[in-house]
């Protein structure tokens, strides 16, 4: 199942997911911190959703209420909610 999400209050403007049994399969942000997003990307791809989203839920960038990883948490929830009701 392949979801877009487009971040609020973040550099990022685009997150585009796969996920297939739970696993995030394939993850592709753009724009942001180019490095700091690779990293994510590569961490993130592989591990299960519901992991993803408690190791990156909250994350604050500087004085922002939210971050790149904290809006992939978000993302992660939304596409995990719409692959459940596929699913089901």
């Amino acid at each position: 199942m392949d979801y877009i999400y487009y971040p609020k209050g973040v550099c990022s403007s685009k997150i585009s997911v796969e996920i297939s049994d739970g696993i995030i399969k394939k993850l592709v942000i753009d724009n942001g911190c180019s490095g700091n997003l690779q990293g994510i990307t590569r961490l993130t791809e592989g591990m299960p959703v519901k992991e993803a989203i408690e190791k990156l839920k909250g994350i604050k960038c500087g004085s922002k209420s939210t971050s790149c990883p904290d809006q992939l948490s978000i993302a992660l929830e939304k596409a995990w909610e719409q692959y459940k009701k596929q699913s089901a």
